[in-house]
């Protein structure tokens, strides 16, 4: 009797022990987490996410020419598309589109849209389009259909810094002997914070050194999983449960728009 009421209480200790690690991994908007949770989407999302992946090469190749080697943003912008699986005749045609090879598609340009969510989180929306009317038009929608409103220019982007971020899944960075030395590395070249989450690390910098700072997984035979440059809240706020689950409705409505480029918020 004793012996099984023992097993009960460990099988039940167990599966609380999954919930709550379930919970702890998986709460909040942490970008590690919308990473796998990407990774589980359907054809038509992946769809889409082609869609995205091809305008920021597009706008990268428009921006700075299509010579990877002499433009940074275009490298990373294919770098990407290879990470999120964008087959290699749609990256020569999204270059080809940029430099004007191709004459298929509309002049693409970036805007920076500012909203507040459910109970005032802020919310930045970074969106490269060929029609700005449709991109603000349903930019709008998302927000006032999941309880947010769009805000004027400058009543959020104050609460954010522009900064470099590179991310490395934890499986890679567990298998390097050295970790610690290209820890030093990344901070002797500029890294302005590295932080060790359950997905992997990310490092953040500051943009004049982050193209040196990601020059340091070279060293190692390491491509990130993401790498590029984003608005990070100076400060984060927590929402209680029901709050977080509303906060990420508007986060999905929004990140599923093909104009929407990335969605940043500053809840924790």
């Amino acid at each position: 009797m004793g012996v099984l009421l023992l097993q009960k209480c460990k099988k039940h200790v167990t599966v609380v022990l999954l919930i709550v690690i379930d919970i702890y991994f998986m709460s909040g908007h942490s970008k590690w987490s919308k990473i796998q949770h990407k990774k589980g989407k359907n054809d038509k999302a992946r769809g889409n996410l082609f869609t995205k992946l091809s305008r920021a090469i597009t706008l990268a190749a428009q921006q700075g020419g299509g010579d990877i080697d002499m433009n940074f943003s275009l490298r990373l912008a294919v770098q990407k598309g290879k990470v999120g699986n964008l087959p290699k005749d749609n990256i020569t045609r999204a270059i080809k589109r940029g430099t004007g090879e191709l004459k298929d598609g509309a002049m693409l340009t970036e805007a920076l849209y500012e909203g507040f969510g459910p109970s005032g989180v802020a919310f930045l929306v970074e969106t490269v389009s060929d029609n700005k009317n449709r991109t603000v038009s349903e930019v709008k929608h998302a927000f006032s259909k999941y309880g947010g409103s769009l805000g004027a220019n400058g009543s959020v982007q104050w609460q954010f810094d522009r900064l470099g971020v590179i991310r490395v899944r934890k499986e890679l960075i567990d298998g390097l002997s050295s970790w610690d030395d290209v820890e030093l590395a990344f901070i002797d070249a500029g890294a302005k914070d590295i932080k060790m989450g359950p997905f992997g690390v990310e490092v953040y910098v500051e943009t004049s050194q982050f193209q040196t700072v990601l020059g340091v997984l070279k060293t190692v035979f390491i491509e990130p999983d993401e790498s590029g440059m984003e608005w990070i809240a100076k400060e984060t706020v927590s929402c209680d449960e029901a709050t977080s689950a509303k906060v990420e409705s508007l986060y999905d409505a929004l990140d599923v728009l093909d104009d929407v480029k990335a969605v940043h918020t500053n809840e924790a």
